[in-house]
């Protein structure tokens, strides 16, 4: 594999990520970035990824939850149907997506509609954890990353549990970020003097007010760090 090596290594302080045959921009190089940072804040702006991986010879994507401890420079996934594929097949390459969207890009033409986005896509060989205590970590990374506090507040999972939860962790060696941002761009051409409205229709996704279970007891409040969830979700 062609890899340009960076200055410093990936996750050890280095502001760039490596550059692979799988993360070379090779369309639209302006909206690629190499910056680790823009990496960390496409995952922190979110909790669901698409997981690419092949089951039984057949593609498959599969939307699951996610979680990164930025210290390791670790992504720990809920497995389900991945893991299985994965203990089936072990060393198998496998792709995780994390897509944002922002807005409708409307332009006068039809050509040039498009999307603000913000995306990355994280390759490499996961491991099916089976360590107990790395378990135990990783269901908490999943579970802050979600819901920061919510961890030390509800039970923590029993022996029965953890027995039956699949967990895999990806390394962030290799990644591709792209993002997109702005308004139209044929204001300037000929398209631009044909009197259309042109601009962007933002998105924005964020939690609403928490809605309690209706078996809860009266009595019960809102925690705090939940709350704090409905006032949305910081880099959302």
């Amino acid at each position: 594999m062609d890899v340009k090596q960076p200055d410093q290594h990936p996750g050890q302080g280095s502001a760039e990520l490596a550059v692979t045959e799988r993360t070379r921009h090779r369309r639209l190089r302006e909206q690629g970035s190499t910056r680790t940072a823009d990496l960390d804040a496409v995952l922190r702006g979110g909790f669901v990824c698409h997981l690419g991986v092949l089951v039984d010879g057949t593609p498959m994507v599969v939307p699951t939850v996610y979680g990164v401890d930025f210290g390791t420079r670790t992504l720990y996934v809920h497995g389900s149907v991945a893991s299985r594929s994965i203990v089936r097949a072990p060393e198998a390459e496998v792709c995780a997506t994390v897509t944002h969207i922002d807005g409708l890009v409307l332009a006068r033409s039809v050509f040039e509609h498009g999307v603000n986005y913000r995306s990355a896509m994280v390759y490499g060989v996961p491991r099916l954890i089976t360590d107990g205590d790395e378990l135990l970590h990783g269901l908490r990374v999943l579970t802050e990353h979600c819901a920061p506090g919510q961890w030390d507040y509800a039970r923590s999972p029993n022996s029965k549990e953890l027995a039956a939860t699949s967990l895999l962790a990806l390394p962030l060696d290799e990644a591709s970020v792209k993002t997109a941002s702005g308004p139209p761009e044929d204001g300037d051409g000929p398209d631009g003097k044909l009197g259309l409205w042109a601009g962007v229709v933002p998105l924005h996704t964020s939690f609403g007010a928490p809605e309690a279970d209706p078996a809860l007891p009266a009595g019960i409040s809102t925690p705090v760090h939940i709350q704090a969830l409905g006032g949305g979700r910081p880099g959302s």
